[in-house]
């Protein structure tokens, strides 16, 4: 059995968490010291965790009762207005970056919009859509749909010439065009753009919680702060971080797996 590759997983992780182990010993250190009710250590704030969403039974991989009914929702509108976000934002981006003249008109729009914080439109959407689900996900779609239709934008305009020209001759127009020239030179501006709108996303999901939900993740660290449950509070905030994390991670295992032949034709031009 060859255990290299084991080894080798084993050493990145060691050589890349170390300053995290650190952190969190001198943050134990430190808040036992201080012992001050608003800063927890870190072993009282898993404790807290462990006991509020992973209490469950094995076969539930351990989830509480109480983590399918934070996780399920949080979640579910976090990649339903991702998803909605990406599609719409690559297929207009596409469209603004092949048509320098659409992009010309449309552009001080774009430009006044992502200048918008998305927190001071969730009254409009609650007016709008009222509160719950609907007005939750119009709240993250239009926060993430930034990144991915400029990024998406950039990408398509970028497209070389040469190739444009060199598909042309060869009879590769339309559709087959968009699929085989312009969307593989975009995609790096393309995922770049998706990745950072996950990470928005995450952002939002919380934020459109706090106003008014019953339900998610950010209602539960709402309803902790309010009843001065401050381990609790403490738990959402880490297990936020700690999805922000996990979330980044995957996509960027992903996005390596379908960029592969983008980076084999970095390092053969390199």
């Amino acid at each position: 059995m060859n255990l290299k590759p084991m080894w080798r997983t084993i050493s990145r992780i060691l050589a890349r968490g170390w300053l995290a182990v650190l952190l969190l010993v001198l943050w134990e250190v430190a808040a036992r010291a201080a012992s001050d009710a608003y800063f927890p250590p870190p072993t009282t704030i898993m404790s807290a965790m462990g006991d509020l969403w992973f209490s469950g039974p094995a076969a539930h991989l351990f989830l509480s009762s109480k983590a399918l009914d934070d996780f399920v929702p949080s979640l579910s509108h976090l990649f339903t207005g991702w998803i909605l976000a990406a599609v719409i934002g690559v297929v207009l981006g596409v469209a603004l970056g092949r048509s320098r003249t659409a992009s010309d008109y449309v552009d001080p729009l774009l430009q006044l919009g992502r200048a918008m914080p998305p927190p001071t439109l969730i009254p409009f959407f609650i007016i709008v859509f009222q509160l719950g689900a609907t007005e939750q996900v119009a709240t993250i779609v239009f926060g993430v749909i930034w990144p991915v239709l400029l990024n998406t934008i950039d990408g398509a305009r970028a497209v070389d010439a040469l190739q444009l020209d060199t598909a042309q001759v060869f009879g590769i127009t339309g559709w087959q065009r968009l699929r085989k020239v312009i969307l593989p030179a975009a995609a790096p501006k393309i995922f770049a753009g998706l990745r950072i709108s996950l990470s928005f996303g995450v952002i939002l999901m919380v934020v459109s919680e706090l106003m008014g939900s019953t339900t998610g993740i950010g209602a539960e660290l709402l309803s902790a702060q309010r009843s001065f449950e401050t381990p609790k509070m403490w738990a959402g905030i880490v297990l936020l971080g700690i999805l922000g994390y996990l979330l980044n991670e995957a996509f960027l295992l992903v996005e390596r797996r379908l960029l592969a032949w983008h980076a084999a034709a970095r390092r053969i031009e390199t």
